[in-house]
């Protein structure tokens, strides 16, 4: 059997400290993030030089807790979006959640459409959190999901909401996959585009990713006014027809606005 002396070998003047089972856990998910298609437990012990029996308890108990899921009609684990959830928090603020759950709801409320929350993750987005529409009909997104900037309605709030040169860096390293023909694919045009989000204070996705959803988002902002996220709903395009846009835009745009105020950001009209 493995002990904690042959887990490390001793040159860390910090080895005596390290807590055996929690490393070897850490270190497994290291390695499943360089694996999305999964891992058995076999080979994960394999790897990992470890008892096969200490991988799969390791295993279970991330997935107990919901980091690690198997892989369908296979004994493989693999990644779930738990941690890049926790990762997109600790680049934001731990209050984000407590300070937005209530103001979602009332989004949520007040325009019947599915309500979310989500932060720039890389040269992506990824939600956060979502309060269901009261819809028989409504839109749901997992936590973790990823999406992209240039036809995400909160993509574009949160990039329209950067400074100038980051807003541009950041564009300039997206790809951008056409999905609809309302997608926007030249960098040169969305910059363009994301000027008028600015202006605005909120952004549309009108069918740009999905036929027939329309999605509605603006920037939330931290004490400094930085961009720290976005809140947007998500809605069939037949409830949100386009004389309704702006009526629906300021409205986020004001939740949002409260969440923002909660940071003790200061806005301006358009901010």
């Amino acid at each position: 059997m493995t002990n904690e002396t042959d887990w490390d070998s001793g040159e860390n003047p910090r080895a005596r400290y390290i807590v055996p089972n929690l490393d070897r856990a850490l270190v497994m998910l290291e390695l499943l993030s360089t694996r999305p298609e999964g891992i058995n437990v076999s080979d994960l012990g394999v790897e990992l030089k470890i008892p096969k029996n200490s991988a799969f308890r390791i295993a279970v108990t991330l997935e107990n807790r919901g980091f690690l899921e198997k892989v369908e009609n296979t004994k493989r684990y693999r990644l779930t979006p738990r941690l890049l959830v926790l990762g997109a928090m600790s680049v934001t603020d731990a209050n984000l959640f407590e300070k937005s759950i209530d103001v979602m709801r009332r989004l949520r409320d007040v325009t019947g459409e599915t309500a979310l929350l989500g932060t720039l993750a890389d040269d992506e987005g990824v939600v956060l959190d979502q309060a269901l529409g009261t819809h028989h009909f409504k839109f749901a997104v997992d936590p973790g999901t990823r999406f992209c900037l240039h036809t995400a309605a909160p993509g574009k709030a949160m990039l329209a909401g950067l400074p100038e040169d980051e807003r541009k860096q950041r564009v300039a390293r997206l790809k951008m996959p056409r999905f609809t023909p309302n997608t926007i694919t030249s960098h040169e045009e969305f910059l363009e585009h994301l000027k008028e989000v600015a202006e605005r204070g909120y952004g549309f996705d009108l069918a740009e990713e999905m036929e027939g959803q329309t999605c509605i988002g603006a920037a939330i902002r931290g004490a400094t006014g930085g961009v720290i996220a976005a809140l947007w709903i998500t809605a069939p395009s037949s409830r949100i027809p386009d004389s309704q846009l702006d009526a629906f835009g300021a409205v986020v745009k004001a939740h949002a606005d409260e969440i923002s105020g909660r940071f003790g950001a200061v806005l301006s009209q358009t901010a």
